[in-house]
């Protein structure tokens, strides 16, 4: 008999945002994931089931068993194969999944360089907390827990803990090496090598963070797409994504959402209305959009009906946080027994965080940065009912074995200029480290 959510409704006060941000503050669980998705924010803890999957071998928790093993062939085959069999009654899992794990998808290796590293990692959680506008659902596979998370649920949050201090990371940490691999990469595009690459520099933060009190205020200074606080297995990400990967809806309806295209924002009304008409008509920016969208519309048509992928918006703007971008959005349906995978396989990674055609753009990704993990990758969240919502990792800021960091990109194309695409990245590693939260 498959394991059952017990499940409680709860009249909430106060934001829900705190109330997420308490509970991943909690010590309450080993391991959490906070996911604003387009129905608000959720709260995953603890972990019923488990998967993580390696450069060579995997490991799945269920039932209270784990069982390690090496893989090959297609990496999210063991994925979906490990979802489809858990014993669990409505499961939803939550994770990410590193830039890498497109190598793999691709039939390109796993570029783990000697060093067996992470490539996806998910949990269906013990308990899950969706708040929604009218309060919340708890649901939890522990009634003691249900009981707890519930009282603690209904309590109005308070504002996490912290020392308050923000801290000023500086943001020009490997300019001059950044300006010459964009340089370079000018180069293969106009001997005709690839038409776009998104290349990414990496900035050291020196302080540790409180991540809890960081993604609360990054999420009040930041206008995202969606927006996650994740801390598994010694992995510690919290940011405010201005694009999503793929979005699946249990019908099958499938989305993706291309940005590219790139200008600041000040907060002054007239400067940025006048960066605004500079974006609409900057040729660079223009090509490197459409291109972007080509490529996403080629793309979905692989996994979904003929005839029912189109662009349902076409170069909009949108502004995220210190930024404003060129946005489109191309949409289409899963045939009769699609699967959400199916539609991530086709668009991971996203184009405007990897470059056109892909393969040639990993080889330069490669080439000029260090392993990318959960960089450019994503936070997901997929449930039983074949719905799939991933968020595009950009906006981030990142920890793991005592290290902390900020990292940011640019698209590259034949007319970037190194100097410009440099600026780029210091516009958009602004939108989080402004907001950088000291621990206290």
């Amino acid at each position: 008999m498959a394991a059952t959510y017990r499940t409680a409704p709860v009249r909430t006060a106060g934001d829900p945002l705190l109330a997420a941000a308490r509970l991943a503050g909690s010590a309450r669980f080993d391991g959490h994931v906070v996911y604003e998705g387009p129905d608000g924010y959720a709260f995953a803890g603890g972990a019923a089931a488990e998967f993580v999957l390696r450069s060579r071998t995997l490991t799945r928790t269920a039932g209270g068993r784990t069982v390690e093993e090496p893989w090959r062939g297609d990496p999210l085959e063991p994925v979906r194969a490990f979802l489809d069999g858990l014993d669990i009654a409505d499961w939803r899992a939550y994770g990410w999944c590193a830039f890498e794990l497109a190598y793999a998808v691709s039939g390109g290796g796993t570029a783990d360089d000697g060093e067996e590293t992470v490539l996806a990692h998910l949990v269906v959680p013990r308990t899950e907390v969706r708040f929604t506008a009218d309060g919340a659902v708890v649901r939890s596979l522990d009634p003691d827990e249900l009981r707890a998370v519930a009282a603690l649920v209904a309590e109005p949050a308070p504002e996490p803990a912290g020392s308050g201090r923000l801290l000023a990371p500086g943001l020009a940490h490997g300019a001059a090496h950044y300006e010459q691999a964009v340089d370079a990469a000018v180069g293969d595009i106009r001997d005709g090598r690839l038409q776009k690459v998104v290349l990414s520099r990496y900035v050291p933060v020196d302080e540790e963070i409180d991540f809890v009190a960081t993604y609360v205020a990054g999420r009040r200074a930041n206008t995202p797409a969606r927006s996650f606080l994740l801390d598994l297995a010694g992995l510690r990400v919290t940011g405010f994504s201005p694009e999503t990967v793929v979005e699946v809806t249990a019908d099958g309806r499938v989305a993706s959402q291309p940005l590219a295209g790139t200008r600041a924002l000040t907060g002054d009304a007239g400067a940025d209305r006048a960066r605004r008409e500079d974006l609409l008509s900057d040729p660079k920016e223009l090509h490197e959009h459409a291109i972007s969208v080509k490529v996403a519309v080629d793309e979905l048509a692989g996994p979904c009906k003929p005839d029912t992928v189109v662009i349902q918006e076409y170069m909009t703007v949108k502004e995220r946080g210190t930024v404003q971008h060129l946005a489109s959005k191309v949409a289409g349906r899963l045939p009769e027994g699609g699967s959400p995978w199916d539609a991530f396989a086709a668009v991971f990674p996203a184009v405007t965080a990897s470059g056109v055609p892909k393969h040639a753009a990993y080889e330069r990704i490669r080439a000029h940065e260090p392993r990318r993990g959960p960089y450019a990758g994503t936070v997901l969240t997929v449930g039983a009912d074949g719905s799939m919502d991933a968020a595009l990792v950009l906006r981030s800021v990142f920890a793991q074995d005592g290290r902390t960091w900020l990292r940011a990109g640019a698209g590259v194309v034949e007319h970037s200029r190194p100097g410009r695409e440099l600026e780029e990245t210091c516009e958009k590693l602004a939108s989080v480290a402004r907001t950088l939260v000291a621990r206290g």
